[in-house]
């Protein structure tokens, strides 16, 4: 009977392995996470830029309609 100590050592390695692998598999979807938060963060940041740029485009536009750039002189 004295194959029971061996088998008992190798379950618990196996089930360390498992444990490291899980581990792994767990930092690797919180690396997944953080990395797609900040691509949406950065997306919206674009965003964000992209309506400044329409907000700051249409108020020049309605600037040239309250005060139009004179017409260059026809020849």
């Amino acid at each position: 009977m004295g194959l029971g100590a061996p088998q008992e050592e190798e379950k618990e390695e196996k089930e360390e392995e498992e444990e490291e692998e899980e581990e792994e598999e767990e930092e690797e979807e919180e690396k997944e996470k953080e990395k797609e938060e900040k691509e949406e963060e950065e997306e919206e940041e674009e965003e964000e830029k992209e309506k400044e740029k329409e907000k700051e485009k249409k108020e020049e536009e309605e600037e040239e309609e309250e005060f139009p750039a004179p017409a260059p002189a026809p020849g």
